[in-house]
């Protein structure tokens, strides 16, 4: 627990420090002025902390997975039969999407998961769970790994960054504008009475709070999207009957979940049980995927 907590203040005190610096590089100046708002470095300022959050995260994702969930990356070299094997699947199914081998890793959990992440298709990670490599036979491990690297091979990682930055940018933007505009609204009609830059702020909170629950939904919208496509991907990889038995694996074991917080690695996963209602989940049901990949032409 202390090395998570350590990690997410490391981490937010990176980012912090490095927008700072790029703030200050393209000199923008404080968006509030006397007179109001200055849109161009409101917009700016917006895109740099929206945009520069997600893509420092992006570009630590493979660190921060190996640290928060405690990824055992394989050596190649290794001798133990089953890592071999492990190795030998990703090697087959990377070399079928013209893709570099990534970096395989096993992490103890009693769920029986996968998932896929890094910065770039050349430095990715590929890792599973304990809990899978007890339950499943290779046949549905090929299926759970073909997803893994259609995730890779599609770019899953970056587009959701680039998505994530966007709603991030957007929902700052306009929960100051309309802030301002509700503030210059309670001033009255005295012009020369001062701005109440409280109330603006107080305003700015409850706004980016609620801006932020509609932009979860859509994000959580292209992430059940970007799953059909991994699903089809990895049935193209490995099989389709390979990839439907992996996710009819999977929902045997749906209710067999990692107890640790893991935010940071829950929409790179194969599968997420117990999602808060739909429009906020990450994964479609395992039900309508089977079915989709069965009536696929």
């Amino acid at each position: 627990m202390a090395k998570r907590i350590f990690l997410f203040l490391a981490v937010n005190f990176l980012v912090i420090i490095t927008i700072s610096i790029v703030l200050n590089v393209l000199g923008v100046r404080p968006y509030l002025r006397s007179y109001g708002i200055d849109y161009q470095s409101l917009l700016v300022f917006c895109l740099v902390w929206g945009m520069g959050g997600a893509f420092i995260s992006l570009g630590l994702s493979r660190v921060m997975a190996k640290m928060a969930m405690g990824v055992q990356v394989i050596d190649p070299n290794t001798a133990d039969a089953g890592a071999q094997e492990l190795l030998q699947i990703v090697g087959n199914l990377t070399r079928s999407a013209n893709l570099p081998m990534p970096e395989v890793g096993v992490y103890e959990s009693p769920e029986v998961n996968a998932f896929a992440t890094g910065p770039t298709k050349s430095r990715a990670l590929v890792a599973v769970s304990s809990g899978l490599l007890h339950r499943m036979n290779r046949a549905e491990i090929e299926g759970v790994l073909g997803h893994e690297v259609t995730h890779i091979a599609n770019g899953d990682m970056v587009t959701m960054t680039l998505l994530q930055g966007v709603v991030n940018a957007f929902v700052m933007f306009l929960a100051r504008v309309i802030a301002f505009a509700v503030t210059q609204a309670m001033r009255g009609r005295d012009d020369n009475e001062a701005p109440s830059w409280g109330i603006f702020f107080m305003v700015q909170m409850v706004l980016q709070v609620v801006f932020m629950i509609a932009g979860s939904m859509v994000v959580a919208w292209f992430s059940r999207y970007r799953e059909f496509r991994a699903d089809a991907g990895g049935a193209r990889l490995a099989g389709r009957e390979k990839m439907v038995h992996a996710l009819e694996s999977l929902q045997r074991f749906v209710e067999q979940v990692d107890p640790r917080p893991q935010p940071a690695v829950a929409t790179l996963k194969i599968s997420s049980g117990g999602a808060f209602l739909r429009l906020f989940a990450t994964h479609p049901p395992l039900e309508v995927r089977i079915e989709r990949l069965r009536n696929a032409a």
